[in-house]
């Protein structure tokens, strides 16, 4: 089949507008253009007011979709749901993105920055896919994205919050892949290792981790398994680790293994 024919089912199964939350640059922006080479319109949520409209103002000119963008903390569900609410379009798509990663020893993490990461990771994606999927149900069609990351199969020393946010969107995801499939509502969760963003190349003063993807990779693998399962995990390299952290392993190898790969995070 044609990538144009791919690219219509594509866009009738999710369309007309797909929401990315964290859509202003790296991961975000990656998920924005392939969705935008869809044909898909959009809606682009991230608090970097600059970036999230330079990244409109090039998806735009590049695939003459129709793309809303709006600066706004996505800590702040309230704020999040006010837009959705006010805005008369209709989402076929959430891919949410968004993310907060403490970096570094949990004794050093202050409360704030760990209600960061429980608001962005866990309260706002909860919240905005129950907010969604009530009309995907109603349409008997859509999809949700949820971003859950490697680190999330055990625990991961320096990233200890942020792999235990992720854990919870890879669970969420499994739970309503089985849930909502009946509704002709597909989720998966993505189970992505290091991405070659502007945020893993500041944090990562090492060596690139084994199994590093682009930021399109892991975006385009994603989409195309979009309906055909719970979890994707981009990357042969990263299956494989997948399954020998979380199959072969046990549990204290597994999290003695994610220390040493983790020790360079600062």
């Amino acid at each position: 089949m044609s990538n144009s024919k791919k690219y219509l089912q594509f866009w009738k199964k999710y369309g007309p507008y797909a929401l990315v939350a964290g859509g202003s640059n790296g991961l975000g922006a990656a998920f924005a253009e392939s969705l935008a080479r869809r044909g898909l319109n959009l809606i682009l949520i991230a608090r970097e007011k600059e970036r999230l409209e330079a990244t409109a103002d090039r998806l735009r000119k590049a695939y003459s979709v129709d793309i809303l963008s709006f600066a706004v903390d996505l800590a702040d569900y309230d704020k999040v749901k006010n837009i959705i609410t006010d805005i008369n379009v209709s989402i076929g798509l959430l891919v949410y993105n968004a993310a907060y990663a403490p970096i570094g020893l949990f004794e050093n993490t202050n409360e704030e920055q760990l209600s960061l990461a429980a608001n962005v990771n866990v309260k706002t994606p909860l919240l905005l896919t129950k907010n969604l999927c009530a009309q995907m149900i109603k349409k008997q069609r859509g999809g949700i994205v949820l971003m859950s990351s490697l680190t999330a199969g055990q625990g991961s020393p320096k990233l200890a919050a942020y792999a235990a946010t992720k854990s919870f969107n890879a669970i969420l995801a499994e739970g309503l892949w089985n849930e909502l499939r009946p509704h002709g509502v597909d989720v998966i969760g993505c189970c992505a290792g290091a991405v070659l963003t502007p945020g893993y190349q500041q944090a990562e003063k090492t060596k690139q981790a084994p199994g590093t993807l682009t930021a399109n990779k892991v975006a385009e693998q994603t989409l195309k398994a979009l309906g055909k399962g719970p979890i994707v995990i981009p990357g042969t390299v990263n299956k494989l680790a997948r399954f020998v952290l979380t199959r072969i392993m046990s549990r204290k190898t597994a999290i003695d293994i994610m220390s040493k790969n983790t020790e360079g995070l600062s």
